[in-house]
């Protein structure tokens, strides 16, 4: 445990980890961010739900363990690669971060307090204890205040980039859960896949990237919903990668 990083669960060789980057919307006291504190609750600062669905996941036994970003992606995105622009975002989805605009030593001292030691731990864990697959967990706001014009209308989306062995049926068992899946929706993962193309695609892990609507998985009634759909769609794809 840091202020990096929260860990649930033990992680076992051959078993399912769970990553979500965007977990927690906590800005340590000592930094400013230079916002409206009640952006805090809004999708720019948290994955809503995530933290919630990963602890159920973990306590009903469908995954193993699940490593959850410690610190507000507006802190640090750690879904990004450390020398991109939007790793510190000066802005997010039309509100300023005007607290992110550091100089060269300020912005390697972010990394090096809250990005470096989070992938470290996941690196550590999966080199110790190798996962047969590994889940990310992110969630995405219904509507975009800067494009309200971009309809968003999956109930789930499923993302992957060259690694794809996961995906079909991944899909396939959240459509059996009469969800509307978006394969590659709301982004494709192609273009945004940081922590997986790092942790999984390098060393040849298959995984899943599940992105929840956020209207859907706000509340315990939605959150409990989603562990079940999630554990029925972990149990299948588990179950065709052993086969």
């Amino acid at each position: 445990m840091s202020e990096a990083w929260r860990q649930l669960g033990e992680a076992r060789p051959g078993g399912i980890l769970l990553i979500a980057d965007h977990a927690s919307n906590l800005v340590p006291a000592d930094i400013e961010l230079g916002i409206n504190p009640a952006l805090l609750a809004n999708h720019i600062a948290i994955d809503i739900g995530v933290a919630e669905v990963a602890g159920l996941l973990v306590k009903s036994g469908a995954v193993d363990a699940a490593i959850l970003g410690g610190v507000s992606r507006l802190v640090v995105d750690c879904n990004r690669d450390e020398d991109a622009p939007g790793v510190l975002p000066i802005a997010s989805d039309g509100h300023a971060v005007p607290g992110n605009a550091l100089d060269d030593a300020g912005r390697e001292a972010r990394l090096a307090r809250f990005f470096r030691p989070y992938h470290a731990h996941i690196a550590a864990t999966i080199a110790a204890r190798r996962p047969a697959m590994i889940l990310s967990l992110h969630s995405f706001t219904p509507t975009l205040a800067a494009h309200p014009e971009q309809a968003r209308p999956w109930h789930v989306g499923v993302l992957y980039n060259e690694d794809d062995r996961l995906a079909a049926t991944a899909i396939a068992a959240l459509e059996a859960e009469e969800m509307m899946v978006g394969d590659q929706q709301p982004y494709s993962g192609k273009l945004l896949n940081a922590t997986m193309n790092r942790h999984a695609e390098a060393n040849g892990i298959p995984y899943v990237g599940i992105e929840m609507r956020q209207d859907l998985v706000r509340d315990a009634a939605g959150q409990a919903l989603f562990t079940e759909r999630l554990s029925r769609m972990c149990s299948k794809v588990a179950l065709n990668l052993a086969g």
